[in-house]
């Protein structure tokens, strides 16, 4: 018998919105957590059907055959999908990309998201647009990383992975790409 994963996904999403939701020492000392909870509980329930890779993959998001790893060695992103539909969405609903851990048996496991926005004027020397999400400004702005890709800004949140660099940091050492899983370095020019 197939069992339905959806009770233990309702479950989880559950347990996460709650903790979201819970009053914390930041708001005893007067940090604004309203908004940014509130938008963090949307991201949640937007993201809880994508634990089923299957379900990502249906809704737009193209995933790439690539873990990537932080070359500098402070940890992974995991599988980025991204939906490029929702590039410049500062919707807490609507990441541009989805990331994803390989558990070593063939399934994929959501572990974070991310919000990518253009940069409006194309130049690295100024951010008065940069936007904000979750009471976070996002980085940047940053080169694109591929052919073609603006330069942007990007806010990565690890929503179903607890990452030791910070819900909000860019690579989560706790995500690991396992060998042969990652792009191959590009062939270094022959020395003169």
């Amino acid at each position: 018998m197939v069992r339905s994963p959806a009770p233990a996904l309702a479950a989880a999403a559950a347990l996460a919105l709650a903790a979201v939701a819970a009053p914390s020492a930041a708001s005893a000392v007067g940090t604004d957590t309203g908004r940014a909870g509130a938008d963090r509980a949307i991201a949640y329930r937007a993201t809880a059907p994508f634990q089923r890779h299957a379900a990502a993959v249906k809704a737009g998001y193209v995933p790439d055959k690539y873990c990537i790893e932080d070359r500098a060695g402070s940890g992974s992103l995991g599988y980025p999908h991204f939906n490029h539909a929702y590039d410049n969405s500062v919707d807490p609903a609507k990441p541009a990309a989805l990331y994803y851990e390989d558990d070593r048996r063939g399934r994929k496991h959501l572990v974070g998201a991310q919000w990518l926005v253009y940069d409006r004027d194309q130049d690295m020397g100024t951010d008065d647009d940069r936007p904000k999400l979750f009471g976070r400004s996002f980085t940047g702005p940053h080169a694109g990383h591929f052919p073609g890709q603006p330069v942007h800004y990007a806010l990565h949140l690890w929503l179903w992975k607890k990452n030791p660099s910070g819900t909000f940091g860019t690579y989560n050492p706790d995500v690991v790409c396992l060998p042969g899983t990652t792009r191959p370095k590009p062939p270094s020019a022959p020395t003169p």
